[in-house]
């Protein structure tokens, strides 16, 4: 089944169709492009689910460094971004997240589906989810591994995410964290070396953890792994 970022085609298109006089031409270009997604691969134009993300995210209420996506400049959104997301529900039966993200949505049901799951997206923050993935952009299918996908999610860790307004350690980018967690071979090993990177402070840690995990089951708060 694709698993289809929604939030990000109806961005897409929106910002691409701004300067059109009408909602019927962005909504026949979200057609399309949709269209295109599902025709990827043969046999999964049938099997699909787009996601968009609605009120509430339990992130804000664990973000203590900083406000989660704080740093988000208050910029009016492209013109017919709502007539593309009601475009979405109405004819492609989208789903609508409430209390957390689209992201945590298709992380679950790719997580219940196995390796019968592609992800279709071009969010980077997806990587961490071990299952196939259609990049949106580059029209690229891969496979993540279920510990490639941990050293993922763990970089991420020691890097933050400025999109995100979430703080990692300065001058910490992806080389720089890769060689950091380098010949680990357990998750547990994986989060000591995070925890040593920031001098012990395990609460920073996890904060940064529980703002980047995607969640795999419904109601899901990250907790440190334990030591088998």
């Amino acid at each position: 089944m694709m698993l289809i970022d929604g939030d990000i085609i109806a961005y897409r298109i929106a910002w691409a169709c701004d300067g059109e006089t009408t909602a019927d031409f962005a909504k026949s270009s979200c057609d399309t492009f949709v269209s295109h997604v599902l025709l990827a691969y043969e046999g999964h134009s049938e099997m699909y689910r787009i996601y968009l993300t609605g009120k509430g995210n339990f992130r804000h209420d664990y973000a203590v460094t900083a406000p989660y996506k704080g740093n988000r400049k208050s910029r009016p959104p492209p013109r017919y971004l709502k007539d593309i997301r009601e475009h979405l529900i109405d004819n492609w039966d989208a789903v609508v997240v409430e209390g957390e993200e689209a992201d945590d949505a298709i992380a679950i049901d790719a997580t219940t589906l196995g390796e019968y799951a592609i992800m279709a997206s071009i969010d980077k923050d997806f990587l961490q989810v071990p299952c196939w993935h259609y990049n949106l952009n580059r029209k690229t299918l891969h496979e993540v591994g279920e510990f490639e996908g941990l050293v993922f999610f763990y970089t991420q860790i020691l890097m933050g995410d400025k999109a995100d307004n979430i703080f990692g350690i300065k001058g910490v980018g992806p080389v720089k964290a890769g060689k950091m967690l380098l010949g680990e071979t357990t998750e547990h090993g994986l989060y000591c070396r995070c925890v040593a990177a920031y001098g012990g402070d395990t609460d920073k840690v996890v904060e940064n953890a529980r703002l980047l995990w995607l969640r795999r089951k419904e109601g899901e708060i990250w907790q440190p792994p334990v030591l088998n």
